[in-house]
């Protein structure tokens, strides 16, 4: 995930007296508020079996950070009739070659550990590989923010407080479950660590893959790649599946038969552009071709995505490209991870 933000003038701050001393209000006003939030919370948290003793150490130590609510609220609305922009220039920028490149390094660096964790899992090297490169740059970009005080800031804030207070929960356990306060660095909605996992998905999935007994997933590459890989697998991984091919449509194809009718309880925007599931044979006969020699077999399951509009490269994608899908929940996320992953396994 890249974010944009905000650059503030420190002249315009200077000459707006007025304004600086009502923002100082406000966060004058919010601080008193945010402390006595935590105490609302902190009960929550006992009552779900987090210690007393770590709620002592880990609450007084939290402050209200204005910088997480201006970076949230200034977030794109996404509005739901908005023209879907090309997919293609936004391939250039996420399977380019320094990714690829970076991405093949990483790979042969890392190859006995993802060889042992395709074993065990199913999920091939280049896949883990590929998620890795995009999340996190392959460990380069992990975001400096204090998880526990970004999350403390964001539930109490309200916008998303059912989100964010159940994120803010979930750091409190780790707390209690002995990962270090100190070690919770990330992007400032919570995500964490080499996998950019949020602390609820930690507390679920994250996995100890260098066999120390402590998932770490900030500092230890074994730990990130066996994480992102048992994610895979609970959310619907199925081993030796391709995520998908890239194919060409005949102009004679009738689209209006084979529309998606039904419609997904979650991301219903990203879904309403895959078509029909079809066999691979029935879209062979429908004269949909692989552009290269790369081929599924007639029983799998498949469906259409054209997402540069029509005489233009689509691709027949998989129950598993659900699973990138699952991940980050945006066709041209999961089209270019698995597009690199082509790329780091070729």
């Amino acid at each position: 995930m890249r974010l944009t933000t905000a650059i503030a003038c420190s002249a315009i701050a200077f000459f707006s007296l007025p304004y600086a001393h009502s923002n100082n209000v406000a966060v004058a006003q919010s601080t008193s508020g945010f402390d006595s939030y935590l105490q609302v919370v902190g009960r929550k948290a006992l009552e779900q079996g987090v210690s007393q003793r770590t709620l002592d150490r880990v609450l007084p130590s939290l402050t209200y950070n204005p910088r997480v609510i201006q970076l949230d609220q200034s977030q794109p609305g996404g509005r739901p009739n908005s023209a879907i922009p090309p997919f293609a220039p936004y391939k250039r920028r996420h399977v380019d070659a320094a990714r690829i490149n970076g991405g093949k390094a990483k790979y042969r660096q890392l190859i006995s550990k993802l060889a042992d964790v395709e074993r065990e899992y199913g999920v091939p090297g280049p896949m883990i590989m590929a998620i890795y490169g995009h999340e996190t740059n392959y460990g380069r970009i992990t975001g400096n923010f204090d998880i526990p005080r970004a999350l403390a800031t964001l539930a109490y804030e309200g916008r998303r407080r059912a989100l964010f207070e159940a994120e803010f929960l979930a750091v409190l356990k780790m707390i209690d479950n002995g990962v270090p306060q100190s070690a919770m660095k990330g992007s400032w909605a919570g995500a964490m660590g080499k996998p950019q996992f949020l602390p609820s998905v930690y507390l679920r999935l994250a996995k100890d893959g260098s066999g120390d007994g402590y998932a770490d997933i900030w500092n230890s590459e074994a730990d990130a790649v066996t994480s992102i890989a048992n994610y895979f697998v609970n959310a619907g991984w199925r081993r030796g599946e391709p995520w998908g091919i890239a194919v060409r449509v005949p102009a004679s194809l009738n689209r209006n038969a084979i529309k998606n009718k039904t419609k997904a309880v979650r991301c219903p925007r990203v879904h309403e552009r895959h078509s029909q599931w079809k066999s691979m044979a029935e879209w062979r006969a429908l004269g949909v071709a692989p552009v290269t020699g790369r081929r599924l077999s007639n029983d799998t399951m498949a469906t259409l995505l054209e997402p540069d509009g029509r005489g233009k490269t689509a691709y027949l994608l998989t129950g598993n490209y659900r699973v990138i899908l699952d991940y980050n929940c945006s066709n041209f996320y999961a089209l270019s991870v698995g597009l690199l992953a082509d790329e780091i396994r070729s």
